[in-house]
């Protein structure tokens, strides 16, 4: 992130107040008799179950990568293809022993594996499932409904979304604050949009294997769309939604807003007995909640980080990625590594991960910053066999790379993260970066979510 002396804007205060300072770090009591349920749940609603015995699609990982977008029609649905959805989107892929318990390792990567998203659909016309709204049960692989009917006409005027008549499917990603906060306090707030950014990433691959249309957004009304899933917004927030159209249009001139449910529902957004809430982290979330596009974009974030490379290079994606693997596979078997072999990267390897990363986003809704206005993108290249060591930009919209800084600084940038020499033997670092200034005077304070969502979902991607 780049430096700055004034510390003026919200975006930059608060990212300023929680970030690291090596000399001034202290560590703190974690209440174990304290910890947060990953699992959400309602008393008194039981989950409807959704099949596991479904086919996953075949797409290999850059096919789906590579997607441009569906042409065919919105087509029907059925509650199998919600099931393969969420199966490539959220669910349990490796269970272990810890503390004399059961940990599920997930799809979806989690700071600290607190895991304070979660995930809810309205569905309107889907085969084998009444219409409604509904939290999904990653412990039941399941549905429970909050609310029967869907209010589409106040879904989608909370949550508009260019070309979309009227959706089939509205899924709706939150956090849950105190899941991160209970470890990572006033900080928490990037590891809940990260984590939500990861959750998307992997959302938006299961809609492109099933060449689905949809569109994502992070511009919607707050307080509405947090009403129409039941949230306590002290503890529980809406961060983004993406709607899969539908064949219908919607009837009627304008919406009527959806009652609001029982007391119970929002009771369900507590995860702990003694929830401590964090004033920080509900300054900057609030700060956030009005949507203003103050200034145009069309810029590249790496070039808005400071240094001014001259000579910028295409690169030449691979005709073929090295490793192919399926989707699903490569979903299920995504796991964290804390060491690294020595062997070079091949550099093929290399332009497969910068390719995933510039390909377009059909998907995007139109006032939503596209990815490479909001991150930046730089690379600290070691062990890569023919390539040049050093620091390099990378600028998305162009696919084009430009070295900063000639040589290995993998040992140095493993210093910068808090001495963790292990960091010192990866081939490459990438690092997710944002001027703070400009997000804010672009997008205001709400430009902090654009941010740190879109890094999670890059994050994913190369994950």
């Amino acid at each position: 992130m780049r430096s700055v002396t004034a510390m003026t804007g919200h975006i930059l205060k608060y990212h300023n107040a929680t970030s690291y300072t090596r000399h001034k770090m202290g560590g703190h009591y974690l209440d174990w008799g304290n910890q947060p349920s990953v699992f959400k749940g309602y008393p008194g609603i039981e989950p409807i179950p959704l099949s596991k015995e479904v086919d996953l699609p075949e797409q290999d990982l850059p096919s789906v990568i590579r997607w441009k977008g569906s042409e065919a029609a919105p087509r029907s649905l059925t509650a199998e293809d919600l099931s393969r959805i969420m199966l490539l989107t959220y669910t349990f892929t490796a269970r272990a022993r810890h503390g004399g318990g059961d940990f599920y390792y997930r799809s979806a990567a989690s700071a600290g594996a607190l895991y304070p998203t979660e995930l809810y659909v309205a569905a309107c016309g889907i085969g084998g499932l009444d219409d409604g709204v509904y939290h999904f049960s990653i412990a039941h692989h399941g549905l429970n409904r909050l609310r029967k009917g869907a209010p589409w006409r106040a879904i989608m005027d909370a949550a508009p979304a260019s070309g979309i008549r009227a959706p089939a499917l509205s899924f709706f990603l939150t956090a849950i604050f105190f899941r991160s906060a209970w470890k990572y306090r006033d900080r928490s707030y990037r590891y809940d949009l990260l984590d939500t950014g990861h959750v998307a990433e992997n959302l938006i691959l299961a809609l492109r294997a099933l060449d689905l249309p949809h569109v994502l957004t992070y511009d919607f009304d707050d307080r509405e769309v947090n009403h129409l899933l039941g949230l306590d917004e002290e503890k529980e927030v809406c961060l983004a939604v993406c709607h899969v159209p539908g064949q219908e249009r919607l009837n009627g001139d304008r919406s009527v807003r959806p009652e609001e449910l029982p007391s119970a529902v929002k009771a369900a957004s507590r995860t702990a007995l003694a929830e401590k809430g964090y004033a920080t982290v509900m300054e900057i979330h609030r700060k956030g909640e009005k949507v203003s596009h103050q200034k145009e974009s069309g810029f590249s974030m790496s070039r808005e980080l400071g240094p001014a490379p001259v000579n910028w290079e295409r690169i030449k994606a691979p005709d073929l990625w090295l490793e192919a693997m399926p989707l699903a596979r490569s979903v299920f078997r995504r796991r964290s590594r804390r060491n690294f072999v020595p062997d070079p990267l091949p550099r093929d390897s290399l332009t497969a991960l910068i390719e995933a990363l510039c390909t377009d986003l059909p998907e995007r809704a139109l006032r939503t910053p596209a990815r490479h206005e909001a991150v930046g993108v730089g690379l600290v290249v070691g062990n890569t066999g023919d390539m040049e060591p050093g620091f390099y930009l990378l600028d998305m919209a162009a696919s084009s790379m430009a070295l900063v800084a000639p040589g290995d600084q993998t040992g140095p940038m493993a210093r910068v993260c808090l001495d963790q020499a292990w960091l010192g033997n990866a081939a490459v670092h990438l690092l997710l970066m944002a001027n703070l200034e400009k997000l804010e005077d672009c997008w205001g304070p709400r430009g902090y979510r654009y941010a740190l969502l879109e890094a999670g979902r890059m994050g994913e991607r190369i994950y």
